[in-house]
């Protein structure tokens, strides 16, 4: 189901919680990029995609229950429509951390967070149109 954008304070309220969640996922994103690249000598790519996927499924429960309050009971559906949306986010902040790590010569870690922004701003408008449509 799709939704539409009303930019008034719900709106804003919901982005607000999304981008707070969001610096959750953050914290959960670095600690376990870190710890499969700095700890378990996994690639840096792969290490960052499992961290932002591990990320990604946190950020879904609690965008779920507090920024969206979600009563879908097709539970398993909405979890597989946020986490194909993570997915492309994924693919986003790949291209833009690989960018911005190997052609602009920027510390990974301070690429990765560049990479989040852009990748919030995708994430926070497909799923507040797709997953979460009221």
């Amino acid at each position: 189901m799709m939704g539409s954008i009303t930019f008034n304070g719900a709106f804003f309220s919901k982005f607000i919680k999304f981008g707070v969640v969001g610096g959750t996922g953050v914290v959960v994103d670095f600690f376990f990029t870190w710890l499969f690249k700095e700890k378990f000598n996994v690639h840096k790519y792969v290490a960052n995609a499992l961290g932002f996927c591990i990320a990604a499924t946190t950020n879904w429960y609690l965008n779920r229950i507090w920024t969206f309050h979600s009563q879908n009971a097709e539970v398993l559906r909405e979890f597989v429509d946020f986490f194909v949306i993570s997915l492309i986010g994924l693919a986003i902040n790949s291209m833009v951390l690989w960018f911005i790590t190997d052609r602009l010569k920027v510390n990974f870690y301070i690429s990765k967070l560049g990479a989040i922004a852009v990748t919030t701003v995708w994430n926070f408008f497909a799923n507040y149109i797709y997953t979460f449509a009221q």
